[in-house]
């Protein structure tokens, strides 16, 4: 058919559309879906839009999806509870959902790290393969449903930086008695390396840095790095933040909510935290490069980890996983999975990706 005449039937198709508007049926949802009210509580603070702005993002497709029926209301760590706390909210039904990070609840299992990310584990692309595409999400589910929980992946922030440091940190040795703000099993890892972890909430460390409480702290990159102001507090900026190379967050539902959900309420979630997961990472890849740039401007010593603490802090990964693997059944069976996709994946990345990265910055560096 001629492109003249397609377009101009095509015209007439949609003409006669709209003649007949009334007679075409109203969504379903918009028809008989009931309405429903649903508060989550945001892992992270206002102040950090990439993060919190992952669940805004959730609420405003369910709600235009459904017309206005499902509205979920985000609150900010605090609000209603902490980040701490967020997982037991879900869990016993005081919210209905959370944004958050797995790994922030090891305290109830050492298994909730894998949901985010291990150290030296998949970067965030293979993490994505793995959590759709390997049974990742289906392993996680089924270890989370002992809680009550239910998850779906809602974004991912790619490799992280090392920390803001107020010293140099050149050998192991340099890390003994250093405290540092450091989340997940990268705490007991650095731990095994001298460094003294501690647990402290995004908001909080500036100030403890500052005053000297903590020596050295981790959040995220560039970006988010920049609007805490830890460069003020820690000139030392280092990479890579091997414990996170690419750090899941998750949308977490309480379990009997969700299986109360209509089908079609339920696709309108797994739609919209689809959309999430991909956009936060395309934020933090569209920010970080400005935000290290004004960085460096502003007197941030850029370093990198010496190939003496990569190779020590991997020894100690190892080690501690082994043994988890051995006490921990929960552990040993999503950490063999996590692990044998992980080498299929890098066996892969090693072809094309690295080959043509490295091409790539290689290149620029070149002019």
């Amino acid at each position: 058919m001629k492109r003249r005449v397609f377009l101009k039937t095509a015209a007439v198709g949609v003409t006669a559309g709209a003649v007949a508007k009334p007679a075409i049926a109203q969504p379903a949802i918009a028809q008989s879906m009931p309405e429903i009210r649903w508060r989550l509580s945001s892992g992270f603070p206002k102040s950090l839009d990439t993060l919190f702005g992952g669940g805004e993002l959730l609420a405003k497709y369910v709600s235009e999806a459904t017309d206005g029926k499902f509205i979920i209301q985000p609150f900010a760590a605090g609000e209603i509870v902490g980040t701490p706390q967020a997982a037991d909210a879900v869990g016993n039904g005081t919210v209905e959902m959370a944004h958050s990070c797995s790994y922030y609840y090891i305290g109830k299992d050492p298994t909730f790290a894998i949901g985010t990310n291990l150290p030296f584990g998949m970067n965030s692309r293979q993490t994505n393969a793995w959590l759709y595409h390997g049974n990742g999400n289906e392993l996680l589910n089924e270890f989370y449903a002992k809680y009550n929980l239910f998850a779906l992946p809602a974004g991912n922030t790619g490799a992280q930086m090392g920390g803001w440091f107020r010293k140099e940190i050149k050998t192991v040795q340099d890390l003994s008695g250093l405290k540092m703000r450091i989340a997940g099993l990268a705490g007991q890892i650095m731990g095994k390396l001298g460094v003294v972890p501690q647990q402290i909430a995004g908001g909080d460390l500036y100030p403890s840095l500052e005053r000297g409480t903590i020596d050295a702290a981790e959040w995220v990159a560039p970006y988010d790095d920049e609007r805490l102001g830890l460069n003020k507090v820690a000139p030392y900026y280092y990479y890579p933040g091997f414990w996170e190379g690419g750090p899941a967050i998750h949308f977490f539902i309480n379990l009997q909510k969700w299986n109360e959900l209509p089908k079609a309420y339920q696709a309108v979630i797994q739609a919209a935290a689809g959309y999430a997961n991909v956009d936060t990472q395309a934020k933090y890849d569209a920010r970080n490069p400005a935000a290290l740039r004004r960085l460096i401007g502003a007197g941030a010593q850029l370093r990198p980890f010496s190939q003496e603490i990569m190779e020590a802090a991997y020894k100690s990964a190892n080690e501690i996983y082994d043994e988890l693997s051995a006490s921990n059944p929960a552990f040993k069976k999503l950490y063999d999975s996590y692990k044998a996709f992980r080498g299929e994946e890098y066996l892969w990345f090693q072809v094309a990706e690295y080959a043509y990265d490295n091409f790539m910055i290689r290149a620029r560096a070149r002019g």
